[in-house]
């Protein structure tokens, strides 16, 4: 079950309390305060690992309490720490307040890791009061409760180029054909639930991970289909693919088809519009009298976009799909140190 949205709740450890105690000892005249201090609280902390791919763990148990920290103790014995609580994510969550939806932490590489609930201080023993002129404290601090708070956890994934298109626009045959992916595919909408990621490896250009988004449909930005739900796993990605069916039992023309997926993306996030993009033609086996291939590479050309002919069912025009996938990554590449880490973060807002 692919989960990419949870809410959960966090409690860091409370301090332990200080304590009050004087040393009485035989023959120990005056021994004075010994009361030690009460240990800190452990935080909570989310750390991003590769080894997951989900969120359904934190579905399962949404609820995360740390211990509370052991009371200080007479003959200066300081209570101990309670452990911090480590929470591992997948990489690429986006971390936000469940009330206030601020933005706290983007966890997007292996090991990084962000502190989200503190723990509470322990409390001061008498011992640390004492003075030159107040020799016999009787006073201690109590512990600091840990912070504690809910938590929205988003899974945003990780792909250097996303896949954007109507239902059986040939989105997953395509990530089938390109890579080791093997999502459903089959003659019907919907077939893809869940978004799909597939690792494309090219000798001359390296490799590189695209990822299949569920088809939108039009007015998908108010509910229908799938909505959008699926559409913040793009907004890491630093080059976009429309795939656009000429196919010619397609039920919209290509332009129109083209037009409707821009406006839909902008409902969603108009900074989406700035990523750069292509169009690859899809269905090119079944293309017809090639009216419509024809119609949509003229408004590619007046719009200065590079469009790519492609029939994932033959391989006619997939080898040069590939190539130019591989220079549109590895150019972004090389404009943002870090690679797709870098270049794919985005604002908390």
């Amino acid at each position: 079950m692919f989960v990419d949205q949870v809410k959960i709740f966090v409690k860091a450890g409370d301090g332990g309390d200080g304590c009050v105690s004087f040393r009485r000892e035989k023959y120990v005249p005056r021994g004075g305060p010994n009361g030690g201090d009460g240990g800190n609280g452990g935080d909570i902390v989310l750390r991003a690992t590769g080894q997951l791919r989900t969120l359904l763990d934190l579905r399962y148990q949404q609820h995360y309490l740390v211990p509370h920290a052991e009371h200080g103790q007479g003959k200066d014995r300081h209570g101990r720490n309670s452990p911090p609580l480590i929470i591992p994510v997948p990489c690429g969550t986006f971390v936000r307040d469940g009330e206030t939806l601020e933005g706290l932490a983007d966890l997007t590489e292996e090991g990084q890791e962000q502190i989200v609930a503190k723990g509470g201080r322990g409390g001061r023993g008498n011992a640390a009061f004492a003075t030159s002129t107040n020799r016999a404290p009787r006073r201690a601090d109590k512990g600091r409760p840990g912070e504690e708070r809910w938590l929205l956890l988003e899974l945003k994934l990780l792909a250097d180029v996303g896949l954007v298109g109507f239902p059986n626009a040939g989105k997953s045959t395509l990530i089938s054909r390109i890579s080791s992916a093997r999502p459903k595919i089959a003659g019907y909408p919907f077939t893809t639930l869940t978004p799909q990621l597939g690792v494309v490896s090219d000798e001359d250009r390296g490799s590189f991970v695209v990822a299949d988004i569920p088809g939108l449909i039009e007015g998908a930005h108010t509910g229908k289909g799938l909505g959008i739900q699926f559409l913040r796993h793009i907004e890491r990605n630093v080059f976009l693919l429309y795939l656009i069916d000429i196919g010619e039992a397609a039920e919209k023309k290509p332009v129109e088809s083209f037009e409707i997926l821009r406006r839909e993306l902008e409902a969603y996030n108009p900074g989406l519009l700035e990523k750069p993009f292509a169009v690859a033609a899809t269905k090119l086996d079944i293309q017809g009298d090639g009216t419509r291939l024809k119609k949509l590479i003229a408004y590619c050309r007046r719009k200065k976009t590079p469009c790519l002919p492609v029939s994932a069912v033959t391989g006619q025009g997939i080898s040069e799909l590939v190539r130019f996938l591989g220079d549109r990554v590895r150019a972004s590449r090389i404009r943002v140190p870090g690679g797709m880490t870098s270049s794919g973060k985005t604002s908390w807002t």
